[in-house]
Order: structure tokens, then C-alpha cells, then sequence
């Protein structure tokens, strides 16, 4: 029986962009570290002291709350794998929730979002100002990787989708997250992938996890299904900094190939490998090229937009600013790792073009006239309804309640 791949989008072919040229002995200019690109701090010693506690109290609330969702939960794995997914995928949307309003109320900031034809007609704006997505629920998403906080506003694309798909984000990590006190033990309930940058150990990982979101479900009616996946990955496996801008340009020089300006040059093997595993399971490879307003030529968004800056002192990117592509698996090179290889460089090269129009206009090229609109699209970072972020005590509040009711009696 034919297994069903749900909301799957009409094809189109992804518009090319070609690569930039940069003249010969082009010097690159570095940030003024006086100038903050969002400004003056907005906020006094007390209030960002009172903004950063209630920021890291709200945060470790919802964080421990989510857990211990986890922990009432994990029995139901030796009962029902369906439901235990379920149950852990109503855990996740919990912790996208959480982030969704940790942005909004300590650090709101403009999402302006285009794209190529190929994604034209499944980002629409909504008559209350949000942004919905009609992505398929079954893809892979590759983005360049700027600042540590790029997951957390990818993740809200998961939940501004159609069907909300923040319940089934997966995310390959550094294996060192996973000690985290509650934040590690949570995304390994999760069903994340963790990688210690050693093939010969993370392959057969790989294999496990990724053998689990290819699994087929049977409904009982006999139909079969894939469960929903959204697997983000960063091919360029670390964000952009100094010194991952070096070891960048070193590698270029060892392969002989043209370096890249404005992003890392991207390591093809993991994606390769996930790709090769998925096949036949996913049609499409979403590419967002990631931008923050504010970030000068030559400069690194790291330095910039600090977890301080941007929860405590009131210093966000005035904008983050999206550009989506989108490419067939089937037009991709899987059966070759060198022409894979130089397919994955080549996007790379245009997502550099990108990246140049960018800086050099504040703008990323506008989106085709679509059903109605075109150029660019502006929302921010926040939820459909103002308490939906209580959905994140309801398993634990129930518990709390009938644990008194029971201690009462």
C-alpha cells in the first residue's frame, strides 16, 4: 500500500541567483564597537536587572514545568509509541510556546519575509497581521547559521505553519547540550540529534534517529502515513564568527574553490547522509537565507545581538529577514557525494549573492506577485491568542489539582 505524504505543494522551479563577484583586494569594514545598530540601551541598571530576572524566571519555569510534562508522560512509551510521540509532540509545541513569548514580550522585533516563485503562494499575511506558512509537514530546512538564536526563529515558522508544526521540529546538536540540567534530558525527549563531530560515531546515531522519523504508522483503517517531521539542519555546522570565517577561508584554499564573503562554506556530509536516509520520504528542501538588520559588512551578528543585548538591555535586531527557496529531492544529486557536494557549494554561492544584496540595500530581492501581494511581507514574533502560552501548565496544573482534591478528601 502507497504510503501517504501529506500537504504535499505544487512544484516550481527555484529561481538562481547568481554569485557575487568581489573585486580583487576588497577590504572588508569591521563594526564600530561603540555603536549598537538597535540603539541605546533602552532600559537603566534596574530595570534591565528586573528584565533579565524575569526573563530567566520565566524561562525556568516554563523549562521545568515542560519536564516534568515529559517525565508524567514517558510510561506511555512501553504502552504506545503513537502516543507516547504524541504526547512528547504536545511537549515541544509547549516549548515553542515558550519561546514564541519569551521574544515577544522581552525582545519584539519586525520578521520581513520574501522569496523565490518556488514559495510564492504558501507565505500569505493574515487579516490580524500574522504571517501563515503552508509548508508540506514532512520536509528538511537548510539556513545559514548567524547567531545562536537563529533555531528559536526558525522553530516560530514551525508554529506560524498551516498545520502548526512546532511539535515536530527536530534539531541536530552538539553533543555537549545534552547535559544541560533540564534543557538536555527535555530535547532528548524530544527526539533531537545529538553528534559528537566524529562520523564513525554519529553515523550509526544518525541512522537510529533518523530510522525513527521514516518509520511508516498504520491507521485502523489499514492506510499508512509518515508522521509529520520538520529536520533543520545547518550545513555550515557552526555560526558565523572570526574565527569560524577563517577556518572557512582555510578550507576553501585546501579545496580549491572559490571562498564565500558574507557566509561559512557549508560541510555536505551530514546533510548528505540525512538526505540519502530520507529519500522517498520527503519531497522538498526548504532554504531560508537569514539576515539581521544591523550586522555591518565584515561584521558578525554573534558580537552583536548577545543573549544580553537582546532579552535584557532591550537591543533586538530592529528586523530579522527571511528568504525562502525551495528545491525538489528528486532534482538533487543523492547518488554521488562529489556532485552533491558542489550542488550544496553552489547554493551556498547564491545564498553569498543574497546575503551581498542585503547589506549592500537593506533588503533581500521581493517575492513575485502572488494572490494578491508581493515584494515583502512584516509580522513579529508572537502567538495567536494572548494566553495560549497557558497550554504549558495544563498536564502539571491537572495533576497539582487533583492531588489536593485527593489530599482533601
Amino acid at each position: 500500500m502507497a504510503i501517504e505524504l501529506r500537504n504535499r505543494a505544487p512544484a516550481h522551479t527555484p529561481s538562481q541567483v547568481p554569485a557575487p563577484e568581489l573585486s580583487a583586494g576588497a577590504k572588508l569594514s569591521k563594526p564600530t564597537p561603540d555603536a549598537h545598530p538597535s540603539g541605546k540601551e533602552q532600559h537603566g541598571q534596574a530595570m534591565r536587572i528586573l528584565r533579565g530576572l524575569s526573563a530567566i524566571v520565566y524561562f525556568l519555569t516554563c523549562s521545568v514545568t515542560i519536564h516534568l510534562t515529559q517525565l508524567v508522560g514517558a510510561p506511555l512509551y512501553w504502552i504506545s509509541r503513537d502516543f507516547y510521540d504524541g504526547y512528547m509532540a504536545m511537549t515541544k509545541q509547549s516549548f515553542g510556546l515558550l519561546i514564541t513569548t519569551l521574544t515577544h514580550w522581552w525582545s519584539p522585533t519586525t520578521i520581513r519575509i520574501s522569496g523565490d516563485a518556488s514559495v510564492a503562494d504558501q507565505i500569505k499575511k493574515t487579516p490580524d497581521g500574522r504571517v501563515e506558512f503552508s509548508f508540506p509537514d514532512r520536509l528538511i530546512m537548510i539556513a545559514n547559521h548567524q547567531i545562536y538564536t537563529d533555531w528559536l526563529y526558525l522553530w516560530w515558522v514551525g508554529y506560524a505553519n498551516t498545520p502548526s508544526m512546532h511539535g515536530y521540529i527536530y534539531i541536530i546538536l552538539k553533543e555537549s547540550l545534552k547535559w544541560i540540567p533540564v534543557i538536555g534530558p527535555g530535547m532528548m525527549f524530544y527526539g533531537f540529534i545529538f553528534m559528537s563531530r566524529k562520523m564513525a560515531v554519529d553515523q550509526p546515531r544518525m541512522a537510529h534517529r533518523l530510522g525513527k522519523l521514516k518509520e511508516v504508522h498504520t491507521t485502523p483503517s489499514g492506510t499508512k502515513y509518515l508522521n509529520p517531521m520538520w529536520l533543520l539542519l545547518f550545513p555550515e555546522g557552526t555560526n558565523a564568527s572570526d574565527n569560524g570565517k577563517a577556518k572557512s577561508s582555510k578550507w576553501a584554499e585546501k579545496i580549491g574553490v572559490k571562498d564565500t564573503e558574507h557566509v561559512l562554506l557549508p560541510r555536505s556530509t551530514g546533510i548528505y547522509f540525512c538526505l540519502n536516509e530520507l529519500r522517498g520520504t520527503v519531497s522538498y528542501v526548504y532554504d531560508c537565507t537569514v539576515a539581521y538588520e544591523g550586522v555591518p559588512r565584515g561584521g558578525f551578528g554573534e558580537e552583536i545581538f548577545t543573549l544580553s543585548s537582546t532579552y535584557v538591555r532591550g537591543q533586538p535586531p530592529k528586523s530579522v529577514n527571511f528568504y525562502w527557496r525551495r528545491f525538489r529531492v528528486a532534482d538533487i544529486p543523492l547518488d554521488n557525494q562529489e556532485e552533491f557536494d558542489v550542488w550544496l557549494r553552489e547554493r551556498w554561492y547564491e545564498k553569498d549573492a543574497l546575503m551581498e544584496q542585503y547589506i549592500a540595500t537593506g533588503r533581500f530581492p521581493p517575492s513575485p506577485p502572488s494572490k494578491g501581494h508581493s515584494g515583502f511581507l512584516e509580522t513579529e514574533v508572537r502567538t495567536r491568542y494572548r494566553f495560549e502560552f497557558f497550554q504549558i501548565f495544563v498536564v502539571v496544573g491537572l495533576l497539582g489539582l487533583i492531588k489536593r482534591l485527593l489530599t482533601r478528601s
